[in-house]
Formats: C-alpha cells, structure tokens, sequence
C-alpha cells in the first residue's frame, strides 16, 4: 500500500489555489454541515427507500440551517445506507463513508479541481449505488492520485474518452437527477484515492467498520480539494 503522507504535504502546500468543484463557494454562510448518523431522529422516521421522501428530508435539514448547501460525510458512519441492499454483507454492513458529499440543486455544472485527465467512468446502475460516475487521474510532484465524481447526470458521461485531459476548473459533469443518479437525492459524492486498486469507472465509496484502517490510507480527505471552512 502507498504511504500517503507525502502527497498530503503535497495537496496541504498548496490549499486554497485548486479549482472549485462548483459555482458556489463551499465556505459561504448557506452552507452547512448535514448529520446522517444515527444521532440524526429525523432520520428513523423516515422512509429512505422513497426518494422523493428522501429529497424531502434533506431539504428540511436544510432549510432548519437557513443553508441551501449541506456537505459532509468523510468516514462517517451513516444509518442510511439500510435504505440499500446494495451494502448490506452477510457478516457486516457497510456504512462508513470514503468521501464528501455536497447535497446541492440538480443539474449545477460540476468541476475538475486539479488538472489531469479521465481514468475512467461509467454507469453503476443499481438502486442506491453511484449511478453514473466518473474518476479523474492527476498528477502532483510525482505523486498519482485520483477523484471520483459519482450519483451524476447520464448525459455527463456523453463525449467522455478514457486518456482525454482536463484542466483544472474545466466543467466535467452536472449534478444528477433521481433516479439516474443511482436514485439519490441529488448531491455529488467527492472522493479523494492514492490508489485504484486495479479498479475501473467505480470504487467502494462506503466501507465496513473492520476497513476503516485500510482505506485510511487510500482515501484521503477530500477537503484538501475542496477547502471549505464547514468541513474538517
């Protein structure tokens, strides 16, 4: 496994000169941190598996904040994914999540943070997974790393060529609509890897609590892209 502490020094050095992931700044006062942990009461009396619902009680946290943007989610453990079948195991769930995700109005253009170019992408089509998702390979003073875009529109994946470049601020995608998005509530999952893993247009974004200690290491904090003041 890649010890990633060099590149961390490396993203650290330079925070605050990426490109943003989207028009709005992710440290404005609209902007607020969403808890989707079993703390969360609103979340035990809803019905997840109604997305529709689902959207419902997102913009209710929301609006509670005064906030039109919620974010958060980097390694939390989340009582939501019981809505899905898609990350229930037969010994133990996975419910930790590896990225950040930022609960924002469909259809918003979407960003590549850091130039590199498309590692791959494709349409994880299943209820409650990723829906269309794309994964970006940049390059660091000599270190690899990648950022995977998931819960997308279809037409984001339109044009896309694996090796195509992409600068940094270049638009890569829009916010998906459920239930393409892999029937979401609309928000874009950001995910930061040192490593694929030999994997191709998908990666775990949830995880057991047994792995937490691996993917530690493989999935950085997305917030040394994203450099907003609501997340640590």
């Amino acid at each position: 496994m890649k010890n990633p502490s060099l590149l961390i020094q490396a993203l650290q050095s330079r925070v605050g000169t990426f490109a943003p992931i989207m028009d709005h700044d992710l440290s404005a006062p609209d902007v607020t941190p969403l808890d989707f942990t079993s703390s969360n009461q609103l979340l035990l009396s809803s019905n997840l598996r109604d997305t529709a619902e689902f959207e419902q009680l997102v913009q209710q946290m929301l609006q509670e904040k005064n906030a039109t943007v919620g974010v958060g989610g980097y390694f939390e453990n989340r009582d939501i994914y019981r809505r899905s079948e898609h990350f229930s195991g037969e010994e133990e769930s996975r419910n930790i999540h590896l990225g950040v995700d930022i609960w924002a109005p469909v259809h918003i253009p979407l960003y590549a943070t850091v130039a590199g170019k498309v590692h791959s992408f494709q349409d994880n089509n299943n209820f409650g997974d990723y829906g269309p998702t794309i994964i970006l390979e940049h390059e660091l003073e000599g270190h690899t790393f990648y950022t995977l875009y998931g819960h997308l529109s279809r037409g984001s994946l339109q044009g896309k060529v694996v090796g195509q470049e992409v600068k940094a601020g270049e638009q890569v995608a829009t916010m998906g609509p459920y239930p393409e998005n892999g029937d979401w509530p609309p928000h874009v999952h950001f995910q930061l890897m040192t490593d694929m893993l030999g994997k191709s247009g998908d990666f775990p974004g949830v995880c057991a609590p047994s792995e937490v200690a691996y993917y530690r290491n493989i999935c950085l904090n997305p917030n040394l892209l994203l450099n907003s003041k609501h997340l640590q």
